[in-house]
């Protein structure tokens, strides 16, 4: 029989459990930008695909950490917490081993799907777990902890991914998630063993869950190889596009109707909820997508090794540890909007800055704009949380946080993609102006194209004529690239100086503190709304 006469954890195990529950947690949110920084290398690795197939493994797997945020709460109902924790993290390392044996694309994407899948299930547990472990008096410190956590894997996880790269190899991103999962799998069935727990039998919505599942993987699968398949004269993708049309007004009717929606579409009606929705998915699609489109372009465009591409991210942490831990005491004194607007104005000013780049930067210069978008993307998550949370209460909290976490998380896994459409979009257009500029179409009487094949020749004896000409236009692609993806940074810096101005729709955010139970739930809803 479960006892009932358990005591909270004190002292040593508390320590052991943040920290086995910290590190967890790192692991699994670091498997998407780790896995990033490799996509090059892991291409080479599948069969030699292309990176831009590659990075499909990247956006599929943030996809199933969306979808795996509601299984989390029907699956915890039914067997428990930490029963439900420990079990997830062992099927954890097992399909990261499975991942580890991967040779061919087709086998290893359904296996990152999975490990998105476990890994939606891993968090919101393992953050409601310790946040109920945590007496009252601590509480604002465990706070702190999960918000650094939350933001160390853009920054650490990328670094490590690409250390294990350099020197041991890509596969190494998943050998290292199979000792941490086994290790956090013991300590949360040992210290918890033979605690019972309420039994809950929630109904589970399949049919929207499904619906849901079937628009998201349909607008991915059309954002992922939209570039490589010539968009809809493929049938792949007009098939997906058909899904998509024919799947989303039925499961708007569908969750309207239903007592336990998957996807509460009711939380709209709270126009905060909205404001703050459309904020965070806005944001971090712009966010995610740069992010990693830089971190590629870094391998491929400025020829930089894997691991000094992680160092430039792990400049970010200068301003981000730091102010990860105190935002939360931030928003409690001072209005939100505010905290929101002044962020997404560095933000735009930080992608400017970025983005005004037009020739292959040195270390010291990318890596300095990197520290102060440390800063703003430190910044990003809470204040959307606290605005979001305003004028919700009781069972709504959570669901509201599971909910905005699925939305920002999927329009994450939209942005990876669609930033690199907008520099594969672009490049020609700079390719073409180039083109002009050297070639002597746009000012008749200045034709640098023939002076810089002739310096060439000169400096080269061995290249002919036609040798200097493909080397220039081997040139004119590269910074032609390198324009484009300035582009997708300036288009991001655009999306936000318009949130600077949405933000200020919602209503203030002056509440009064709250306490107790009150106080817990709705610290549980923001940290899991501020998981990225």
């Amino acid at each position: 029989m479960p006892r009932t006469d358990f005591q909270p954890l004190h002292g040593w195990e508390l320590a052991l459990l943040s920290a086995v529950l910290g590190l967890g947690t790192v692991v699994v949110l670091s498997n998407v930008p780790g896995y990033t920084v490799v996509v090059p290398y892991a291409a080479g690795g599948l069969e030699g695909v292309t990176p831009s197939f590659g990075s499909w493994a990247t956006t599929d797997h943030m996809i199933g950490i969306a979808l795996g945020l509601p299984v989390s709460r029907w699956i915890s109902g039914r067997y428990g917490d930490y029963r439900t924790l420990a079990t997830a993290y062992v099927i954890y390392a097992v399909i990261s081993l499975i991942c580890t044996t991967s040779q061919t694309l087709a086998f290893f994407l359904p296996m990152r799907i999975a490990l998105g899948l476990t890994g939606g299930v891993i968090l919101p547990i393992a953050q409601s777990i310790l946040l109920n472990e945590y007496p009252e008096n601590l509480r604002t410190i465990g706070v702190g902890l999960w918000g650094m956590l939350g933001i160390l894997p853009f920054m650490v996880g990328i670094f490590v991914g690409g250390w294990y790269n350099e020197h041991l190899g890509w596969r190494y991103v998943f050998y290292s998630n199979i000792p941490v999962a086994l290790l956090a799998a013991g300590v949360v069935a040992s210290l918890f063993y033979g605690r019972g727990f309420n039994r809950r039998f929630p109904r589970f919505d399949f049919i929207g869950f499904l619906l849901l599942a079937a628009i998201l993987y349909g607008l991915q699968t059309i954002f992922n190889m939209g570039n490589d398949f010539d968009w809809f004269a493929s049938p792949i993708l007009v098939t997906a596009l058909i899904i998509v049309v024919v799947a989303l007004p039925i499961f708007v009717i569908w969750e309207l109707g239903e007592r336990h929606p998957a996807l509460d579409l009711r939380l709209f009606g709270n126009r905060n909820y909205t404001v703050a929705v459309i904020c965070s998915m806005a944001g971090f699609l712009i966010i995610q997508g740069t992010l990693s489109l830089f971190v590629g372009q870094l391998q491929l465009l400025l020829g930089y090794s894997s691991d000094l591409a992680g160092l430039v991210y792990m400049s970010m942490l200068i301003f981000a540890a730091p102010v990860a831990a105190i935002v939360h005491e931030i928003c409690k004194r001072v209005d939100v909007r505010l905290v929101s607007c002044l962020n997404f104005v560095g933000i735009a000013i930080t992608l400017t800055w970025i983005g005004l780049y037009d020739k292959q930067a040195s270390f010291d210069q990318i890596a300095l704009p990197m520290t102060f978008f440390g800063f703003s993307l430190a910044m990003f998550f809470v204040p959307q949380a606290v605005i979001a949370m305003r004028g919700l209460q009781g069972s709504q909290l959570i669901r509201a946080a599971e909910e905005f976490t699925l939305l920002r998380t999927a329009a994450g896994a939209f942005g990876i993609a669609l930033q690199a459409v907008v520099q594969f979009r672009r490049a020609p257009v700079h390719v073409l102006e180039l083109s002009d500029q050297f070639g002597g179409r746009r000012f008749a009487d200045l034709d640098q194209m023939t002076q810089l094949t002739d310096r060439l020749q000169e400096k080269l004896p061995a290249y002919s004529a036609a040798m200097a000409r493909s080397q220039v236009a081997i040139f004119l692609k590269q910074e032609a690239l390198l324009l484009g993806m300035n582009d997708a940074f300036l288009l991001g810096a655009f999306v936000f100086a318009l949130l600077a101005a949405f933000i200020w729709f919602a209503r203030s955010t002056h509440v009064p503190r709250l306490s107790g139970a009150q106080e817990l739930k709705q610290l549980k809803a923001e940290e899991l709304m501020e998981e990225p």
